[in-house]
């Protein structure tokens, strides 16, 4: 059951022809077969802990079976609710199912799968990611998380440790992160988060459907107090971990398949608009033009200066005067669109505007650099004698993961790296913490709860792409370290384990 008592669960007495379809297909479904030992518990990794038939043979194919339910032919594309989106639901389902969980779909078609140990009044463990994609997308974003949560929590029902748990543990596949269809971020995750505006029930498409129209054409109530229902409340969830291929290059360029997050970073969205004079491209002298687009190109590489070299060019606060290179590191600025007018290879531009995305973990930083460069914008555009404007699109802080999630999961990192085959740990020893330059459902999280994320490597730093990928062995380490950091932090100890752990401590005595 949902960790909330506030929140009603009507939707499970009325079940939905979603859910229906959900049933159906989860008993079609079959998960690896697993031999058995002669005490009838499955055998997993030849006896060694490490768990390969279900850590990585069985969620490497889940993977790959959740990358083909598209909507898009040829390319992989599920967009919130859609077609391909309903299908995947009865598909993760069925998987949740499998690792002996109780299933549910909320109001905003958020997939929960949850286990409740018996008489347990602590706060539930939260493990989540998306289910949703950009167009053309890479089969690991998003789906690694759920899939490896999922995976963990199989490993610790084969081996009878689920009953152990000191704590609800729960799995969500959020509905919708990436904010393709809708343009907004987080619907899924913002809606347990409790953050979730009701203006958002009239947002539309590029068709001119709403989100009250999708989620009524699946059976949902679609209405405020309904979405109000997928609220968490805050005194029920004790945590929220998400695992997350890294999206960049740094844990391949450090040779290490894994990394913990120290946290994601602020951003800043800017519009720029330069206005000049336009003209006949062959008539109009050099001297005498005032031209948007040279002004424009002169502005950007002004953007590429102040980030690469930050110390060089930045307005100083008068109390602070300097600032650290730790909280410059991670600083990085770009420039993603521009567009002019008219447009016309044989005519002066009369207008041209870009976008500015800024993000770095220090908000002050954030801030300073978009103090400076509205500076320069204006200074540069007097010099060439063009009207220059800088509008603010969007602005969110930096989000800190928590310190002591931050360090089990590191620890757990580091007993998954060195425990497994043919892996050598990294001469410091030390598990890499990195910074996310990229949002996560666990920025909407951490307005619940606090939360860890744990990074796994990709090839090429590649996302968003069909050439995203993850090592197999990869895919391995990151369910085995969340296997770990259950097994490690939430896992009451055993009368075997309590027995082995006073004989050794007898035994050092002499």
């Amino acid at each position: 059951m949902a960790p909330s008592s506030s929140r009603p669960l009507r939707q499970r007495h009325h079940p939905s022809p979603l859910l229906i379809l959900v049933v159906s297909v989860s008993v079609l479904l079959t998960s690896l077969p697993i031999s058995a030992t002669a005490d009838g518990l499955p055998e997993l990794g030849g006896g060694d802990g490490l768990y390969r038939e279900i850590l990585r043979d069985e969620t490497v194919l889940r993977l790959k079976e959740l990358g083909k339910i598209s909507d898009g032919e040829g390319y992989l594309e599920r967009t919130f609710l859609s077609p391909a989106s309903i299908r995947a639901t009865a598909v993760i389902i069925s998987w949740m199912k499998d690792a002996g969980l109780t299933t549910w779909v909320d109001q905003m078609g958020n997939i929960h799968g949850r286990f409740e140990p018996t008489n347990s009044t602590k706060e539930a463990l939260l493990i989540g990611s998306h289910m949703d994609t950009v167009v053309d997308a890479g089969m690991y974003d998003g789906s690694l998380g759920i899939i490896c949560a999922i995976s963990a929590l199989k490993v610790l029902k084969v081996t009878g440790k689920l009953q152990r748990l000191t704590r609800p543990v729960e799995v969500i596949a959020f509905s919708d992160e990436e904010g393709v269809r809708f343009q907004t971020t987080f619907l899924g995750s913002a809606a347990v988060a409790g953050t979730l505006p009701e203006s958002i029930l009239q947002v539309s498409d590029k068709s001119g459907t709403t989100v009250q129209d999708v989620l009524k054409m699946n059976s949902f109530e679609a209405t405020s107090t309904a979405i109000s229902q997928a609220k968490y409340n805050p005194e029920s969830v004790g945590s929220y971990v998400e695992v997350h291929l890294e999206q960049g290059p740094v844990l391949e360029a450090l040779r290490y398949p894994l990394g913990v997050v120290k946290g994601i970073a602020g951003q800043t969205r800017l519009k720029v608009i330069v206005d000049g004079s336009q003209g006949h491209a062959g008539t109009v002298p050099m001297k005498l033009r005032r031209d948007p687009m040279v002004a424009a190109a002169e502005l950007v590489v002004t953007l590429e200066r102040l980030c690469k070299e930050p110390n060089k060019l930045l307005t100083y606060d008068e109390e602070c005067n300097c600032f650290t290179e730790e909280s410059l590191a991670g600083l990085v600025c770009t420039v993603g669109e521009l567009n002019t007018w008219p447009s016309a290879s044989n005519v002066i531009p009369g207008q041209v505007n870009f976008t500015v995305d800024i993000r770095v973990m220090d908000d002050q930083v954030r801030e300073t650099i978009v103090t400076s460069f509205s500076r320069l914008v204006l200074q540069k555009c007097d010099d060439r004698l063009v009207d220059c404007k800088v509008e603010h699109k969007h602005s969110a802080r930096a989000t800190h993961c928590d310190l002591e999630l931050t360090s089990q999961l590191k620890r757990a990192a580091r007993s998954t790296v060195s425990a497994m085959p043919g892996r050598t740990v990294a001469a410091a020893g030390e598990t890499p913490v990195l910074m996310s330059g990229a949002g996560h459902d666990a920025m909407a999280m951490a307005r619940l709860t606090k939360i860890g994320m744990l990074f796994v490597r990709c090839r090429g730093g590649i996302s968003h792409s069909p050439e995203e990928c993850v090592m197999d062995d990869d895919v391995w380490a990151a369910g085995l370290a969340l296997f770990t950091f259950i097994d490690q932090n939430i896992l009451a100890v055993s009368e075997e384990e309590l027995e082995a752990g006073q004989n050794a401590v007898a035994e050092s005595r002499w």
